[in-house]
């Protein structure tokens, strides 16, 4: 389809995913980018452009930019916050970057080294639909449009699964209420990267929602295809540069391949980077060139510093390979040795440092109170999110010296992953009030950093008391292929992620994968392969699980005597507002008392939390006490609050009050209050009439007869249930009333 107006070729695609619509159009916004699409489905619409500048000189890296914006004004909201504009991009956003980036960037050529950026946001978002996937299927069509050297298209589905069922393109709710939140994106020729989040699925049913997905994919790198050749666009022409002369390439394998197969075959990482490093510089001596050489010996020496770089790659595959070990001598399917240390500081809530070869984490688990929750604001309706965890990647965690400039996106995006691992075995919210904070320190890094975090913060919650349903382990998987062989890696190090074929991260109990995390550079991996990373992956997790086991088997019963105590207290709605009092008077005044926080939630749940946790049962009783309905005959002692010329109010229970008439003061003539008692005194009473509108009236004269055995005689109550005092907080139970306002005021009737 094409449409002219105004010199302006519009050209629309549509296909079906998942039962609805997905359709990209070109052709009338951006049109001085080098390549503009927007995509929409239902009421959802995303823009995405992409611009290209020449290389910069003397680079030898593909340097492509992702950015991604959600703005609130696309879901008709303000930016929450002080600020009304958009600032630092969310978690969310930085995560949808992430996606983007990683499946794209292996398909661009070779050698293509210009500068690329691509550039998204969101113009309209449904409030049932996510718009993340419209900005991976729009960036990998803005690319082709832009006729750039990439071996696409790329398209990327959401799979979720609910009542047994996999879900192509699923809406908000259905992923919310399911047991998959998966992430697909590849070519038409195989997947090519996965974002998983799960609910102890099975390695048989993972790989039957990748076979779905990549269905969907398919056809929406069809349609990517239809409008480039629509819009009549055709690829750019790109010349990689040339390789290293072959005889180059054999002289320097003859002189220093064997040596550099020895060194690599060290197993501690720096002494063999050291010893790489030596043996390259050695290596390059002969070919070296000084700033007047001519043009010929200083390329003879670029290339011979390229075939030198390629002996890492080229030789820890060879080994792999032809050997079936790897460079630090383990087996292919071996898990490097496992060190826990549990509780290593005393002040931490729940701690542990996790080491796995040379990957060290330092991973601390703290509680806190229902204030202590994060808000998660974006096109969706605003949360308080009460788990969290952060992982931090210090450059001295590799040995390097480089600023600090907040937190990267991949510090993000393997916090992200190793929370969706552990989020589905949290306890019920109200089981377990606590809002959850787990930190993960990576202190030395040689590999699976992301991995270690997930064992680290299972065992740093077990030690925080947290009642996780199920311990969870992950482990990163590895493939290295060529023509139809093909080994499987466990547990990676850090060169095998450089130069093998696949980083596969998978989490999971002993019964099931709750997240998953895969890159892919191969084009040709089959589902048998897939089965047979999966089932590696499981018999590694159930060692690491064992490990986990025997350092620390299950939660401890009690949480740290440094966390917060809590308890937990369910009041009658109507009576929220005698808790908090007018201007939150009496929960601030309890809260000051007990050094408690109190949090109140609209369906009358009360929480409460404290260091103290005797003065933690003991708020919760007077809240009890207060919220108790009085009933006739029972005693009370009280503190007289204030008087009047008919009587006295008499304090209670914390924040609920009694008229106690001037006739029931004393078991004599009692003609002015003031000659029985005074305000400050406490006094015992027994109530003897609780009005339909929780007004509570009682009686001193009652105790003191019935005290010396005499008989007491209740007066009747008044004809229509009318009598001198004050309704509202003063004379009742205050209830029911508007929180933030307190309890409202109702004037006593004149005596």
């Amino acid at each position: 389809m094409a449409i002219e107006k105004h010199n302006i070729t519009k050209h629309i695609v549509t296909v079906e995913i998942g039962g609805r619509n997905i359709v990209l159009e070109t052709g009338w916004l951006a049109k001085q980018a080098a390549g503009a699409v927007l995509v929409r489905e239902e009421n959802s619409a995303v823009f995405v452009a992409v611009t290209t500048a020449a290389p910069r000189p003397g680079i030898d890296f593909f340097p492509m930019t992702v950015e991604y914006k959600e703005k609130t004004s696309a879901a008709g909201k303000f930016p929450g916050g002080f600020f009304k504009r958009e600032g630092r991009p969310s978690t969310k956003e930085v995560l949808t970057m992430r996606m983007t980036d990683r499946p794209l960037r292996p398909q661009f050529k070779e050698g293509y080294n210009d500068e690329v950026q691509i550039n998204g946001m969101a113009m309209s978002a449904d409030p049932n639909l996510d718009p993340d996937m419209l900005m991976i299927n729009g960036s990998s069509a803005a690319v082709m449009l832009a006729g750039l050297p990439f071996d696409g298209p790329i398209g990327a589905v959401r799979m979720g699964r609910r009542d047994g069922k996999f879900i192509v393109n699923p809406d908000y709710e259905t992923v919310d209420n399911g047991d998959l939140n998966m992430v697909v994106a590849g070519t038409k020729q195989g997947i090519s990267m996965v974002e998983a989040g799960a609910h102890e699925l099975s390695e048989d049913q993972i790989v039957e929602a990748l076979e779905l997905a990549h269905k969907a994919i398919i056809k929406l790198c069809d349609a990517q295809l239809e409008l480039v050749k629509k819009a009549g666009v055709k690829p750019k022409e790109f010349k990689a540069p040339e390789g290293p002369p072959e005889a180059l390439v054999k002289e320097i394998k003859a002189k220093h391949w064997n040596e550099f197969l020895e060194k690599i075959r060290i197993k501690a990482k720096h002494e063999r980077s050291n010893a790489l490093s030596e043996l390259k510089k050695k290596a390059l001596e002969a070919y070296a060139v000084g700033p007047d050489a001519d043009d010929a010996a200083k390329l003879r020496y670029k290339h011979a510093a390229q075939v030198v770089g390629d002996f890492k790659y080229d030789a820890t595959r060879h080994i792999i390979l032809t050997e079936n070990k790897r460079i630090d001598g383990r087996n292919l399917d071996e898990v490097r040795d496992i060190t826990i240390e549990m509780s290593p500081f005393p002040r931490n809530h729940g701690s542990v440092t996790f080491t796995r070869g040379e990957t060290q984490a330092f991973v601390t688990c703290t509680l806190g109170t229902a204030q202590d929750t994060q808000l998660i604001d974006g096109l969706r309706e605003s949360r308080e999110e009460s788990f969290l965890l952060h992982y931090n990647f210090p450059p001295f965690c590799t040995g390097e010296a480089k600023p600090i400039r907040g937190t990267s996106r991949r510090e993000l995006g393997h916090g992200a992953l190793a929370e969706r691992s552990i989020r589905g075995m949290l306890p019920k919210e109200n089981e377990f009030p606590y809002t959850i904070r787990i930190v993960s320190d990576i202190l030395e890094s040689n590999g699976s950093s992301s991995m270690a975090s997930v064992c680290g913060a299972t065992l740093a919650a077990f030690d925080a008391g947290v009642p996780l349903k199920k311990a969870v382990a992950g482990v990163a998987m590895g493939l290295v292929s060529e023509g139809d062989k093909h080994a499987v890696l466990t547990d990676i190090l850090g060169d095998e992620d450089h130069v093998g074929d696949m980083d596969f991260k998978v989490c999971g109990t002993a019964d099931g994968i709750t997240a998953l995390q895969m890159d892919i550079k191969v084009k040709n991996l089959t589902a048998d392969l897939m089965r047979k990373a999966l089932a590696q992956a499981k018999a590694a997790r159930l060692h690491i699980l064992g490990k986990m086991h025997e350092a620390m088997p299950a939660p401890r019963p009690q949480i740290s005597k440094w966390a917060p105590r809590f308890e937990i207290i369910k009041i009658d709605q109507e009576l929220i507002g005698s808790v908090i009092g007018p201007g939150g008077k009496v929960i601030r005044g309890m809260q000051d008392e007990f050094k408690t926080t109190i949090t109140v939630e609209e369906d009358g749940t009360i929480k409460i939390f404290g260091e103290d946790g005797v003065k933690v049962l003991a708020n919760k009783e007077r809240i009890r006490l207060m919220t108790e309905k009085p009933e006739i005959g029972q005693r009370f002692k009280g503190k007289v609050g204030s008087m009047r010329e008919f009587g006295a109010f008499v304090e209670f229970n914390g924040a609920l009050e009694a008229l106690i008439h001037v006739s029931e003061l004393s078991d004599g003539y009692v003609e002015k209050p003031e000659d029985v008692v005074k305000v400050g005194d406490e006094i015992e009473f027994e109530v003897i009439n609780v009005d339909p509108t929780g007004k509570i009236k009682g009686s001193r004269k009652a105790v003191l007869l019935k005290d010396r055995g005499e008989e007491y005689k209740a007066p009747a109550p008044r004809a229509g249930g009318r009598d001198r005092g004050r309704g509202g907080d003063r004379g009742g139970r205050g209830g029911g009333r508007d929180r933030e306002r307190g309890p409202r005021r109702e004037r006593a009737p004149r005596e």
